[in-house]
């Protein structure tokens, strides 16, 4: 076999081994996605408050860090559904509050899911499709981190709505950039665990979702 074949051969593998990877990460993305709308479901039924939602956030915040250190082990999946269930979990008050709070709370609640899944299949899509390298985001994505979240800190004390908005608006594109630059990592090689790949797209999903919800709620009126 001469130089060539070889390169031939393991560029093919490298293909596959991207497809597999591509494949398991969606699959197990709209399983922990499912997962985390009936938490919310529940969440909603039982009507817990938003000291319960918060624990919950910070619960799965500490989970990504479970989720890491066993992503290389079986213990990786029952790790990313405990994940997913706190995040679900923890958006089932706020859709309620949005649900009694807001005129239209339904039609809102409707539209970010609507919104979320447009960005993500979109973005997501183009990014298999055209199967271009966005690591050149890499540095922008990280500085947009750190600014995003000193202007959330700081906004903890100044609460200033048309700031609260800016950063709901900064972040939406933030995420956008990050299923970009995700996707293409998984199909450039970039990432070959598919449980990492998976938080990774579910979190920027989750913040999408989030920040869409803030949004349309600001621009409509409360009961």
């Amino acid at each position: 076999m001469n130089n060539l074949d070889i390169r031939t051969a393991s560029g093919q593998e490298s293909i596959l081994s991207a497809n597999k990877v591509i494949r398991n990460t969606y699959t197990l993305l709209s399983m922990t996605l499912f997962f985390s709308a009936l938490c919310a479901l529940a969440t909603m039924a039982m009507q817990l408050g938003g000291g319960t939602s918060m624990l919950m956030l910070i619960g799965g915040f500490i989970m990504t860090f479970v989720v890491r250190a066993t992503a290389n082990s079986a213990k990786g999946l029952a790790a990313v559904f405990v994940f997913a269930g706190l995040m679900g979990g923890s958006l089932g008050p706020v859709i309620s509050m949005y649900l009694a709070a807001y005129v239209n709370g339904s039609a809102i609640v409707s539209q970010a899911l609507g919104g979320t899944a447009l960005i993500f299949l979109s973005l997501s899509g183009y990014a298999l499709t055209t199967r271009k390298n966005f690591n050149f985001l890499a540095g922008f994505l990280f500085t947009g981190m750190m600014v995003m979240f000193v202007a959330i800190i700081a906004n903890l004390f100044l609460q200033i709505p048309a700031f609260s908005l800016a950063i709901s608006g900064a972040v939406i594109l933030l995420m956008s950039g990050f299923i970009l630059f995700d996707t293409s990592r998984i199909i450039n090689g970039g990432e070959t665990n598919y449980i990492m790949a998976t938080i990774s797209l579910y979190l920027s999903i989750f913040n999408i979702f989030v920040h869409l919800l803030h949004l349309l709620g600001s621009l409509t009126g409360r009961e």
